[in-house]
């Protein structure tokens, strides 16, 4: 017993000996980490929030107030509520195809996934303007059904759905292939269908992962600046985003109304990550509720003995 007492005295020195050891260059890394954090993250955001409210609460209200700003808002919302369920079901639909299924096409599937992380959104945005502008490949069938893409509210739409639809599906494929296919694979041996797999026992398991797929592609899509500005046209009232919006005002030096917009950005932004925290923390504190339960079991057998 003292030889254990002493053993573990002994680790707790080593352990305290290494900490202090190391602790000025922790310090030092952490200082460094805060301060940059500091400089490049803290100022801009209080630089923003200070400059919308220069002039006091009344313009920075009036700001947001505009016919433009409400506009904008309202396109910013509208795409990030179309993006964003097309992308759920995209995502879902590959990922469970690539983890679960081998057919012919899919590394070329996985590649084309991963497109967008390699190619400038500026790019793709162009790219949609040759294939629907007026003399792209389908601009004249399009003129002639009276069909508006480019430099209207659906080119915006198809082109943050470009840069975004990656996000869900890497989050939840990366969720089904750690987990592994074993339950749904006994389902199956059972005779259940592939919905009832996919509704009863795939999507419950992988559904922090869609979450988080989920918000990181929401707020992608309200950010988006480079696709969305070479197809929108930057026609106020009808295809200026919120980024658009900023951009236009301060190009004409209205550095009130663009700080302005751009912290009602920023609060969005705040809130997507409030959400990210709290479902991280979620999905962490699940398993340990659990495994809680999990020590009660050996009282039972033994009281069962103990009556026999």
């Amino acid at each position: 017993m003292s030889g254990a007492v002493t053993a573990a005295f002994r680790s707790r020195e080593r352990r305290r000996t290494t900490i202090g050891e190391g602790s000025a260059p922790r310090i030092a890394l952490i200082a460094a980490a805060v301060l940059f954090l500091a400089l490049f993250l803290g100022a801009p955001v209080v630089t923003v929030f200070l400059s919308a409210f220069s002039r006091g609460i009344g313009p920075y209200l009036g700001a947001l107030r505009s016919d433009e700003a409400v506009a904008a808002i309202g396109l910013t919302l509208t795409t990030a509520g179309i993006v964003v369920p097309l992308n759920l079901v995209f995502g879902i639909a590959a990922a469970w195809a690539i983890a679960r299924y081998d057919f012919p096409g899919k590394s070329v599937l996985l590649t084309l996934i991963d497109l967008p992380f390699s190619v400038s959104p500026v790019i793709a945005g162009l790219v949609f303007v040759l294939l629907f502008g007026a003399r792209g490949w389908f601009g004249p069938w399009c003129s002639e059904h009276d069909i508006r893409v480019v430099f209207a509210v659906p080119g915006v739409v198809l082109a943050t759905t470009f840069v975004t639809f990656p996000l869900v599906a890497r989050e939840v494929l990366a969720v089904m292939q750690a987990q592994g296919s074993d339950e749904e694979e006994a389902a199956l041996t059972l005779g259940a269908s592939g919905w009832q797999i996919l509704l009863r026992i795939t999507l419950p398991k992988v559904k922090w992962g869609v979450l988080y797929g989920v918000i990181l592609c929401n707020a992608r899509a309200m950010g988006e600046f480079g696709a969305v500005s070479v197809v929108s046209g930057h026609i106020r009232g009808e295809t200026n985003t919120m980024p658009l919006h900023i951009e236009i005002l301060y190009n004409e030096y209205d550095f009130v109304g663009a700080f302005a917009v751009a912290s009602l950005l920023a609060l969005l932004a705040f809130g997507t990550l409030v959400v990210k925290k709290a479902v991280e923390w979620a999905a962490l504190a699940r398993p340990a509720r659990v495994n809680i339960s999990l020590p009660a079991a050996p009282a039972a057998v033994g009281e069962r003995s103990a009556a026999r």
